[in-house]
């Protein structure tokens, strides 16, 4: 069975069939939420409750997108919402965790902090370059190398036939290409 037949299954009274999902999918949603999350107890937490969401969900689920491409956005969406929840948190006093800790929060927070200078400058000059890109070419890009969805799968959300999703893609990760060698230097190439 198809993962569409087996989402059926499970709507029809099989709650078992779900079990299958769960296996087929489980490690996928496990490295996304530890790649957004980046702690891996909150990830399995994360990926649980992703499970748990989708199967309350199942009913909204439609054959037009992949059942992995569908269940990575709940995941990615709840793992979103995890951090903003902890954004929103009380948290210690500075001085009360350098009382408790002293040096250990001194060497985590270098290593903390250079974690996410690092990712904010990948992060900018991804979307400085992101932003030289037409609106289509970064929505291709999104669909096939983030959404990790199929040229089948992107043919039908595009409403196009498969060899314009080809030429489409190419033509975008070219210009992508083009774009940051312009940011990053001619021997620099984006894979």
């Amino acid at each position: 069975m198809d993962d569409f037949q087996i989402v059926q299954a499970v709507l029809k009274g099989d709650r078992e069939a779900y079990a299958e999902l769960v296996r087929a999918y489980h490690a996928r949603v496990l490295s996304l939420s530890l790649s957004i999350l980046l702690d891996r107890a909150e990830a399995d937490d994360a990926a649980q409750e992703a499970f748990l969401k989708a199967f309350a969900s199942l009913d909204q689920y439609k054959r037009d997108v992949s059942f992995q491409a569908w269940l990575c956005r709940i995941a990615s969406n709840h793992c979103l919402d995890v951090l903003r929840k902890k954004k929103r948190q009380k948290t210690d006093s500075l001085d009360n965790l350098v009382e408790q800790k002293g040096d250990q929060l001194d060497d985590r927070a270098a290593e903390l902090e250079n974690r996410v200078i690092e990712k904010e400058e990948k992060l900018a000059l991804t979307l400085r370059v992101l932003s030289y890109l037409s609106e289509d070419q970064r929505q291709i890009l999104t669909l096939r190398e983030l959404d990790g969805l199929s040229y089948e799968e992107i043919s039908a959300v595009l409403q196009c036939s498969l060899d314009a999703v080809k030429a489409r893609l190419k033509r975008a990760r070219q210009q992508l290409q083009d774009k940051a060698r312009h940011f990053l230097g001619q021997n620099s190439l984006i894979q």
